[in-house]
């Protein structure tokens, strides 16, 4: 790719991740490279595109015009280049996802091996964080959430179970020594384990039987990042620290060797699955297009 090109191309990056490092991890190259890349585009064109700080970078008002008008060309012609992917034998390249620990550990895992046997050439880098993303700023193709957090400009297609449940449940020895609830209201009374997201909200637990939704918001000694914490809260259910509320996939291992026990299962809440989402375009990259190909087919109906 010609040297002015790779120029913009890295400056687009620079900006949509918010720092050197950041567009480095996302578009694959180094920092140094990227800092080297922008340096050599603001000398040729005369002028500063990005304000540079310990702890950010952004946009000068000459850097924020011209990637307004930069990202839609260059598109065009990174979808230009990938048309030649049709031509191979078999799609090519990097497939990059953002999904949620819950796709990862539950959903992902019986798509990626038969997707990656059957694409050699293809290689997926999935990340896993629970807030949704601009995808083009993360450097991600697709990403995978629930309904009610997809954008309505993107395109969405089902990926693994259509229907989920949240479990509820405790082990034997809690349940011996503190007692079952009868009605998700008890959870009031007993020790919980709570999950946060990243932005501090803590979701309320919901239950739902016969039409009627009840919402309750239990205290408890341990309250873990979701995502990454998971593992730590389930073990401290396990190990009889309270009542832990949790996808029902998650949970089932545990339910199937007798280490907890369902609590409240008349009342666990079904949902609908989560979704492969991707900005529309007319030129999905091969990669992209072949993952939504053969997730369309694997999928449940």
């Amino acid at each position: 790719m010609d040297t002015e090109l790779r120029d913009l191309f890295a400056f687009l990056a620079v900006l949509r991740a918010g720092g050197f490092r950041e567009g480095a991890r996302a578009s694959g190259s180094s920092a140094s490279r990227l800092s080297e890349s922008v340096r050599r585009l603001e000398s040729r064109m005369g002028v500063r595109l990005l304000h540079r700080t310990t702890r950010s970078v952004i946009a000068t008002e000459a850097g924020a015009r011209l990637a307004e008008r930069l990202a839609p060309a260059l598109g065009e012609v990174e979808a230009a280049l990938d048309v030649v992917n049709h031509y191979r034998d078999r799609p090519a390249g990097t497939l990059k996802l953002n999904v949620p620990a819950t796709v990862a550990r539950l959903v992902l895992p019986a798509i990626v091996t038969p997707f990656l046997k059957a694409y050699p050439e293809i290689r997926l880098e999935v990340i896993v964080e629970e807030s949704f993303v601009d995808l083009l700023a993360a450097g991600c193709d697709a990403g995978v959430r629930y309904d009610e957090r997809l954008e309505k400009d993107m395109v969405a297609v089902p990926i693994g179970p259509r229907v989920q449940r949240m479990a509820t449940a405790a082990s034997p020895a809690y349940l011996a020594e503190h007692g079952r609830p009868r009605h998700p209201r008890d959870l009031l009374e007993h020790t919980c384990l709570r999950g946060q997201f990243a932005s501090g909200h803590i979701p309320a637990w919901e239950f739902e039987r016969n039409g009627e939704i009840v919402r309750v918001d239990p205290d408890g000694p341990l309250l873990v990042r979701l995502g990454g914490g998971v593992d730590l809260k389930l073990q401290a259910a396990l190990d009889g620290l309270g009542i832990i509320h949790l996808f029902e996939a998650w949970l089932q291992p545990h339910f199937d060797s007798g280490a907890l026990v369902p609590v409240l299962k008349p009342w666990w809440q079904p949902f609908s699955g989560p979704y492969l989402y991707y900005p529309g375009r007319k030129h999905l990259p091969a990669p992209l297009r072949a993952f939504v190909d053969f997730v369309k087919v694997s999928s449940p109906r």
